[in-house]
């Protein structure tokens, strides 16, 4: 076989489409699969040269690969693919005085083996990152690069602020349930008055001052029993108007009717608020019990010392001067003039100043009653709280 010999002819290929082009795709091993080239050229033929048990059937091969390697990478790499050339060797020569055929092979080999070596493409960026025999990340990832310090802190200190925020509402709620709840007795308390049955009371209690003018217990039951209904139905002022003594003349004055009218409004005024809010009351404890666990209990906790802050405060001012605390209460509800009657109208009669004191006391009492009650249920022992002891004493001692 002549060293000589020429190159088959290269195979023409169809062209490649563009898209599919790998020509100009990095060296990079993760290019590797797209390029089909496990390994370079250089390290094949250095593998080849060393598979070769002597110089004359490394030639050999040398020269039957060329054509098969050149091919191939022209079919893998068109763009850059170049005709293989073979160099020609110096095996058989029959010149006399040359070298021989086996140091002229070999040195031929050697400088071929070292020019290939001398070819070898050199190793990246992450080919030194990850040829070594600790794996190391690429320093430009982005999941390895750590923020400063400073960001890391605000951010470790939002996300606790986060988890340890409290939602708004049922803070809110808890708030509009501890005003709700003295406004409640109050108007409870004033509609337990202003019925027949306390009527009853006073006026069948020993120590109750009598009617100077004529009206028995009996008649002081049914004239009063109508102006306690007419405070709660939806009558007109004939509904007292209308009334006649046993001797035919009018029972209420013009003037008179007109203050219990007054005295109507502002009472459903009063019931209407009332309802209005037991139902937000009740809108408030249905959405505590499902988003906020103890919130009830600590809204009513909060509107039991508020109802006892204000019952004892007017109580206060009632015992130090109940005619002046009696004047003020009128002047805010009505008007100048309308509510003054002399002693034998019949209001007066029938409601004498000892009565409203007992009405007061009676007010009071309740609302005080129900609001101690209310606090010794909600206050927050460490059973209601969920707390045990172990973590009662944890808390002191943090704080």
């Amino acid at each position: 076989m002549n060293d000589n010999s020429p190159t088959p002819a290269k195979r023409t290929e169809p062209q490649p489409d563009p898209q599919l082009d790998t020509s100009s795709d990095s060296d990079e091993p993760a290019f590797a699969w797209m390029t089909g080239q496990p390994e370079s050229r250089a390290d094949r033929k250095a593998a080849e040269a060393a598979a070769v048990p002597d110089d004359a059937a490394r030639a050999r091969a040398t020269s039957a690969d060329a054509a098969p390697a050149a091919d191939e990478t022209a079919d893998a790499n068109p763009a850059s693919a170049k005709p293989a050339t073979v160099e020609p060797a110096s095996v058989g020569s029959s010149t006399p005085g040359s070298s021989t055929p086996g140091s002229s092979a070999g040195g031929s080999s050697a400088a071929g083996a070292s020019a290939d070596e001398g070819k070898q493409t050199p190793l990246t960026g992450a080919a030194r990152h990850q040829s070594g025999p600790y794996s190391e990340p690429l320093p430009t990832s982005a999941l390895q690069v750590r923020p400063p310090e400073e960001e890391v802190e605000r951010r470790n200190a939002e996300r606790e602020s986060a988890a340890n925020a409290k939602p708004v509402a049922p803070r809110i709620w808890q708030v509009l349930l501890a005003l709700f709840y003295p406004v409640i007795l109050l108007v409870l308390a004033v509609r337990a008055v202003t019925s027949p049955l306390f009527l009853w009371i006073e006026y069948n209690r020993p120590g109750f001052p009598g009617d100077g003018y004529g009206f028995s217990t009996d008649d002081r039951m049914t004239y009063g029993s109508y102006a306690v209904d007419y405070l709660s139905n939806w009558a007109g002022p004939r509904y007292l108007g209308d009334l006649v003594n046993r001797s035919g003349a009018s029972l209420f004055k013009d003037g008179e009717v007109s203050h219990m009218a007054d005295v109507k409004t502002v009472i459903l005024s009063a019931f209407g608020a009332g309802a209005l809010l037991i139902a937000l009351s009740i809108v408030a404890i249905a959405y505590l019990r499902r988003r906020s666990p103890g919130g009830v209990r600590r809204g009513l906790f909060a509107g039991s010392i508020v109802s006892l802050a204000i019952i004892l405060g007017l109580g206060a001012l009632a015992v130090l001067s109940w005619q002046q605390f009696f004047t003020e209460f009128h002047r805010i509800f009505f008007a100048s003039g309308s509510w003054t009657f002399a002693l034998e109208d019949t209001l007066i009669r029938l409601f004498p100043g000892q009565f409203w004191i007992d009405a007061g006391i009676v007010i009071a009492g309740l609302v005080f009653l129900v609001s101690v009650v209310t606090l010794i249920l909600t206050w927050p022992t460490r059973r209601r709280r969920g707390l045990l002891k172990d973590d009662v004493e944890s808390v002191e001692v943090a704080a």
